[in-house]
C-alpha cells in the first residue's frame, strides 16, 4: 500500500493512477471514446461521458452539435436544464415548451423552447417515449422524505443540487436553476387529472438525440424521479454523447412542421443576423 504522508508519496500515488478507467467518467478525447454513433468521425466527438447514479454533468455545445442521451441499463432520470450560451439569462421554459406545441409529451418532432421565444434544441430521435415535463427535479427535502436524508453529499443525493454544482461551473448559482425536463422516467395526466409515472425499469439502451439549435450550455444530474415510489435510492448510470454538425436548413422537417415552431426558429436566425 503506498504511503500519501509526503508530498512526494502523494505525487507518486497520484501519477500512479494516470489510465485508470472507471465507468462513471468522461473520455478524454472524446474520439477515443468505443461507442461513437455510426457515420460520426472520431474528430467531431466533443463530448463522450457516462454520468453516475447521483451524478452530474455539464457542457457548452455550439450550435449543430447532436446530443444522444443513452439509458444505459434502463432504468436512468437524466434530468436536464438549457442555457443560451451567449446569454444565458435566457433559458429553457418548460411551460412555454408545453403550452406553444400544444402538446405535454417530448418526442421526436418536439422543440425545447426558451423563455424569449426562441427554440434552444429539437429532439430528432427518441426511442424511449417517456419522458417529463411536469414534475421538475427532486430536491434535498423531497429525498429526505422518501430515503432519510437528501443532502448534496451522503448517498441520496438529489437533482436540485447537483444542478447547483454543474451551473457553478458557469458563473451561474442558484437562482439560475430553472425547471428542468426529465428523460427517461414518463408522466402521464390521467382522467381525472392525477399525475401517473411510467418509472420502469425498461429495457436497456433506449436514447434520446437532440440538435442544439443555439450555442447552449448543457447541465444533466441524473438522479431518481421525484415521484418515484421505491423505497431504495435506484437510478442507473447514463450515457452522453455529443458531436458536430451542421445547423439546421431552411427546409428541415422539424423547423417547418408548425407555425409555431417556425417562429421560434426564426428569431434564433433573426439573433444570428445582428
Amino acid at each position: 500500500m503506498s504511503s500519501t504522508a509526503d508530498p512526494y508519496a502523494a505525487r507518486a500515488h497520484a501519477r500512479a493512477q494516470g489510465g485508470t478507467r472507471v465507468e462513471a467518467m468522461p473520455t478524454l478525447p472524446p474520439g477515443a471514446a468505443e461507442d461513437i454513433p455510426d457515420g460520426v468521425a472520431a474528430a467531431d466527438m466533443v463530448w463522450a461521458e457516462t454520468i453516475a447514479p447521483g451524478g452530474y454533468a455539464a457542457k457548452r455545445l455550439n450550435r449543430g452539435a447532436r446530443l444522444r442521451l443513452v439509458d444505459l441499463r434502463g432504468d436512468a432520470c437524466v434530468s436536464m436544464l438549457l442555457f443560451n450560451a451567449e446569454r444565458p439569462v435566457e433559458r429553457l421554459n418548460v411551460a412555454d415548451t408545453v403550452k406553444v406545441q400544444w402538446n405535454a409529451y417530448l418526442g421526436a418532432g418536439r422543440l425545447l423552447l426558451s423563455d424569449m421565444g426562441k427554440v434552444l434544441a429539437s429532439v430528432l430521435e427518441d426511442t424511449a417515449a417517456t419522458h417529463d415535463a411536469f414534475c421538475g427535479a427532486s430536491n434535498a427535502a423531497s429525498n429526505a422524505r422518501r430515503y432519510g436524508e437528501g443532502d448534496n453529499w451522503g448517498p441520496h443525493p438529489n437533482a436540485r443540487d447537483r444542478f447547483k454544482l454543474g451551473v457553478a461551473k458557469f458563473g451561474l448559482g442558484a437562482r439560475d436553476i430553472h425547471p428542468c425536463v426529465n428523460w427517461f422516467k414518463g408522466v402521464r395526466i390521467g382522467a381525472d387529472g392525477s399525475t401517473v409515472l411510467e418509472s420502469g425499469p425498461f429495457a436497456p439502451g433506449r436514447q434520446v438525440t437532440l440538435r442544439a439549435e443555439m450555442d447552449v450550455i448543457v447541465v444533466l444530474a441524473n438522479c431518481p424521479h421525484v415521484l418515484d415510489p421505491r423505497p431504495a435510492y435506484t437510478v442507473t448510470p447514463a450515457r452522453v454523447l455529443a458531436w458536430r454538425g451542421p445547423a439546421t436548413p431552411q427546409d428541415d422537417p422539424i423547423r417547418n412542421a408548425t407555425p409555431e415552431g417556425m417562429r421560434a426558429f426564426l428569431n434564433v436566425e433573426d439573433d444570428l443576423r445582428r
